[in-house]
């Protein structure tokens, strides 16, 4: 007598799509966490490690300070010779000879010669400290993202002014991940300060005026003269000595720029 069974094939076809769908299940499961992962990562270790190399770099740049500096071999009979009796050729690229585009533009009025000279590129010179935002962060020359801002640093634009000179000292820092300097700088506010430390020197900037967004491409921000192209009535008409932060914005996104000013006070 031959004995039939009823249904088995369908229970082996929802056995069968079970499993298909317990697999795909602990497939998302462990994109998801590696996903996670990589996410802490990104936020929160990259934050750790910058800034705490951005604070061994301050404190490294204070400790040099301190130190006399060397005049190096032939400082006697050659002194004056590319140390004050001659033009400067440090270029803000770093390779001594100086660009176009780092010169004063035509009517501009001169840079002084008793500020900050040229630093060597991608190397910090300075602290740029926040006191209302509690931030203190080395400032280096360039902008590039892995040897500059991923470290924590705030970069200096090549091509603008040094800090203390007529003209625009402008900077960039991220916003988020990476130490992230200039995670709030849209809470500053006018008569806030900004200080800048460079070896024996120390300028004061007072915030004056604010961009909430611009293009990244609105190069006019950092101009001598700094004037939004995109939004012209945002910046100054008159020539004086400024400091730029750029950041993007919104949060978690580079779409766009945040803007903030200020001015040297004499």
């Amino acid at each position: 007598m031959r004995v039939v069974v009823q249904g088995g094939g369908r229970r082996g076809r929802r056995a069968g799509l079970a499993g298909v769908l317990w697999g795909a299940a602990e497939l998302a499961v462990t994109v998801g966490v590696v996903v996670l992962l990589l996410v802490v990562h990104q936020v929160w270790w990259t934050n750790r490690q910058a800034l705490a190399g951005a604070h061994a770099e301050v404190r490294e740049l204070e400790r040099r300070w301190t130190v006399p500096s060397d005049p190096g071999p032939g400082a006697g009979a050659g002194a004056g010779v590319g140390a004050g009796g001659g033009p400067d050729t440090g270029a803000g690229d770093g390779d001594g000879a100086g660009s176009a585009a780092e010169q004063p533009p035509s009517g501009a009025p001169p840079v002084s010669a008793s500020r900050t000279p040229a630093p060597a590129k991608e190397s910090a010179y300075g602290v740029l400290r926040i006191p209302r935002l509690g931030v203190v962060v080395p400032v280096a020359q360039g902008v590039d993202k892995r040897t500059v801002l991923d470290k924590g640093f705030a970069g200096h634009y090549p091509g603008t002014a040094q800090p203390g000179a007529r003209g625009n000292f402008a900077l960039a820092g991220h916003r988020n991940t990476h130490g992230e300097p200039f995670r709030y700088i849209d809470r500053l506010r006018a008569g806030d300060e900004l200080i800048v430390d460079v070896r024996g020197q120390r300028y004061t900037y007072v915030v004056g005026r604010t961009l909430a967004q611009t293009s990244e491409r609105d190069a006019g921000v950092i101009a001598p003269v700094p004037r939004s192209t995109v939004r012209p009535e945002y910046g100054y008409d008159e020539p004086g000595a400024y400091i730029t932060l750029t950041t993007c914005t919104p949060e978690y996104t580079s779409r766009y720029r945040l803007v903030v000013w200020g001015t040297l006070r004499e």
